[in-house]
């Protein structure tokens, strides 16, 4: 789950990360009131979408118009927020289609001394979060990586543990920070990996992480992922979700019970594993084919779930085929088939329909298949499956 910038700094805070005071706009009146109240003589108004390169962002038809402003009046707080709120924002992450700003947060300003990355994220292959710092605040830390990755600086932490005081020496030394600078950051740095910890995060970013000019240390941005198999230990989370900055399909999914991703192919995916559902999308792109989504309806799928799979699939209008490929184990061939057949009479099936059935009451299944009047292509293994579905919808 992700959540907004101006949210993760709120649980910033109570985490004891320093932050700058804001306050969230849905209007340019709210957002020139806010400049007022902050009281300063500069004030940041960002667009609060989840999507990262708000900065370098452009509004759809309004080019000069980009995702963070600087602005120095309560009107130009305001003519900011009437440019962003209620507009497409264009970033490196959003794609060509930009997603809408309903939110603007508007941000005190600071003396910035020097701008910093940093980010933690969980290594798979040493089974513990990473901390990694850089000196290139305020740019994309993937072109970093791939441009000059020896300016990315690493250290591994038990959860346990957390961040050790000599760790945090380490990377101060290869940041140039020192003096009450490093003591800011030997307080920061630890509790950001805390509250990564703490929260069961999947990523906790701050880009920039600046030093002003009187040494302190502060999260000038927020970008935070939490792990959702870990939501129930954090049921206060739950009101932190934006639904308006989800894919309603995904959201629709989610109700269900299903795991579901939209992509953008034209071959809907109907699977029962994770691992199957990834190899059925590699299968189908390898024989030319391009997959519409990941979808996963899991071992314990019912007929209703597994109907309502069919209506999620069938409701993207770029969908010009259907693969229904199931190996069956808990989630059996026959509940499968029941649900094929359910689905054809309540949802229908005007496009192309290719079904792998195998496992479980497999033969039931076909059974059940082959005596309905379901206008169904049979596949006999999931290399046949992905040629007759990639045939069928003429790609």
């Amino acid at each position: 789950m992700k959540i907004h910038e101006f949210q993760g700094k709120e649980l910033f805070r109570q985490a004891g990360v320093p932050v700058l005071e804001g306050i969230v706009a849905v209007t340019p009146d709210e957002a020139a009131a806010a400049y007022d109240k902050l009281g300063g003589p500069v004030a940041v108004v960002k667009s609060q979408i989840h999507a990262g390169g708000r900065g370098k962002g452009t509004v759809i038809g309004n080019p000069e118009q980009h995702g963070v402003v600087l602005v120095k009046s309560a009107d130009e707080a305001r003519q900011a927020a009437a440019g962003l709120l209620g507009n497409k924002l264009v970033t490196i992450q959003t794609g060509p289609e930009g997603q809408t700003v309903n939110k603007v947060f508007v941000e005190a300003g600071c003396d910035i001394a020097r701008e910093l990355y940093l980010g933690i994220v969980l290594d798979r292959a040493v089974a513990k979060p990473v901390l990694m710092v850089s000196t290139e605040g305020g740019m994309e830390i993937e072109t970093v990586a791939e441009n000059t990755p020896e300016l990315i600086h690493k250290e591994h932490f038990d959860p346990a543990i957390g961040l050790e005081a000599f760790q945090v020496r380490k990377l101060c030394k290869k940041l140039g920070i020192s003096g009450a600078a490093a003591k800011a950051a030997a307080k920061f740095m630890p509790a950001m990996c805390r509250f990564y910890v703490d929260y069961d995060c999947e990523l906790a970013e701050v880009n920039p992480l600046v030093i002003t000019g009187d040494d302190q240390m502060i999260a000038l941005d927020a970008k935070i992922n939490f792990d959702n198999n870990a939501l129930y230990r954090h049921p206060k989370l739950a009101e932190y979700r934006d639904l308006a900055e989800e894919e309603p399909s995904e959201v629709r999914a989610s109700d269900a019970g299903l795991s579901y991703v939209k992509l953008e192919g034209n071959i809907g995916c109907l699977v029962n594993g994770a691992g199957l559902a990834m190899s059925t999308m590699d299968i189908i792109k390898y024989h030319g084919g391009k997959p519409a989504n990941f979808l996963d309806v899991g071992g314990g799928a019912n007929e209703e779930q597994v109907t309502e799979a069919f209506r999620i699939l069938l409701s993207d209008p770029n969908v010009k085929g259907l693969l229904v490929n199931i190996f069956g184990g808990i989630a059996r061939c026959t509940t499968i088939a029941a649900a094929v057949i359910a689905a054809s009479k309540t949802v229908g099936f005007e496009v192309p329909l290719v079904v792998r059935l195998e496992g479980t009451e497999v033969e039931e299944g076909r059974k059940m298949l082959s005596e309905s009047d379901v206008e169904i292509i049979t596949a006999t293994d999931i290399t046949d499956a992905a040629k007759k579905i990639v045939a069928a919808t003429g790609v």
